[in-house]
């Protein structure tokens, strides 16, 4: 995999960052990888993975200092993002979550929300997005999750699903809408939530295809009090702050979905140079080394879009939503396009649960739904170049 280990060498990172990751990849190898096939049979929360993760400081790498963290690159973010995920898919989104439900919260709160919240997600802490509801998907202007001002508080009602670490959160992005204003748009709102609200409940968790060791679940919120001081900008302003998070969150998936695809790729290979049919290896076939060298670009080229997505955010610019929806969009169908092929070289072998592909194909599916599916990113792409 020279191509690779070159692509991977001329990356240029600053000592520090070199040395976070090293750690971060220590991690990913002896711990977090050997525990991820007993994480998906079993379904338990990886505990013991978040644990090992808040020992190296992996929430405050997006934590301004001020507030506990110890920041670095949005890059280097997403370089660990896509590591965790490579060695567990389940152990990554669990991770990216909490950089999206917190962003926001970083990027928009007033001092005084972050100087009484962020500490917590410092600490290790755990995050959530809430934005789904069962009527309510890629559409967001169809939630019904209501907020009622009531002098100093915020009365939330209604519901959310396929909320991921709904049930762990120790803090919540929760998005509604203003009982105050009509309009369905204008009404969207966010406030951070924090767990131990009278009234909050967690109904069911998913059983899922995969991701199974990271837990998705379905909320209640009856008659919630919420200090207003937890609202986020005013009311009304939550449409916008959504979109705005959600172009850094998508990068962000589309790196969980290139470790997906990056464990794929290594597996695939190394099958296929051990693996003898008709007295040659299957690599050796014309056709396979077709379909490998395609793999192998697009794998390729999608990291080298990711950083330059990366590049965007972190000179300070404002309007990169369309090249965070092609990162999503490419990194997720190369996984589920990765990840498919893997499981095809395997032949029966894939299909069974003694290889890691059977597992990383269920995990795959699901980037091309979460953040967007990948027909909405096509729309938003497309109709781009629609002249006015």
């Amino acid at each position: 995999m020279k191509i690779f280990e070159t692509q991977q060498r001329l990356r240029e990172w600053s000592d520090d960052e070199r040395l976070a990751l090293d750690q971060f990849q220590r991690l990913a190898r002896e711990l977090i990888a050997p525990n991820a096939q007993r994480y998906d049979q079993t379904g338990e929360f990886p505990w013991e993975n978040i644990r090992a993760l808040n020992e190296l400081g992996a929430n405050t790498i997006f934590v301004p200092e001020v507030y506990g963290g110890a920041p670095m690159s949005y890059r280097l973010y997403l370089e660990i993002v896509k590591t965790v995920s490579e060695a567990c898919a389940s152990t990554g989104i669990i991770y990216a979550t909490n950089f999206h439900g917190m962003k926001p919260l970083i990027d928009f709160g007033n001092d005084e929300q972050r100087a009484r919240l962020l500490p917590r997600i410092a600490e290790g802490g755990i995050g959530a997005l809430a934005i789904t509801e069962p009527n309510a998907g890629s559409d967001a202007t169809g939630m019904t999750t209501s907020f009622t001002p009531d002098g100093d508080s915020i009365i939330v009602q209604g519901g959310k699903t396929f909320i991921s670490n709904g049930d762990v959160a120790d803090l919540i992005l929760l998005f509604g809408k203003w009982s105050e204003i009509a309009d369905s748009k204008k009404s969207i709102s966010v406030l951070v939530f924090e767990k131990d609200t009278p009234g909050f409940e967690v109904l069911r968790l998913e059983d899922k295809m995969g991701h199974r060791a990271a837990s998705t679940a379905a909320l209640a919120f009856n008659a919630c009090r919420v200090p207003r001081a937890n609202l986020i900008g005013k009311p009304g302003e939550g449409l916008a702050l959504l979109l705005a998070s959600l172009n850094k969150s998508r990068p962000s998936v589309a790196a969980h979905a290139l470790g997906i695809a990056r464990a794929a790729f290594n597996d695939m290979i190394t099958y296929m140079n051990e693996r003898v049919q008709s007295g040659r290896r299957i690599v050796d076939f014309q056709a396979n080394q077709f379909m490998v060298a395609d793999l192998a670009t697009d794998l390729a080229m999608t990291e080298c879009w990711l950083d330059y997505v990366a590049s965007l955010i972190e000179s300070g610019g404002k309007d990169f939503g369309l090249e965070a929806s092609i990162a999503k969009m490419r990194a997720s169908d190369l996984a589920m396009r990765m990840s498919t092929e893997a499981v095809q070289m395997h032949g029966g072998y894939g299909y069974c649960k003694d290889y890691r592909v059977e597992r990383l194909m269920r995990d795959a599916k699901i980037t091309q739904i979460w953040e967007g599916t990948n027909q909405v990113h096509r729309q938003l792409i497309g109709r781009s170049f629609a002249r006015k």
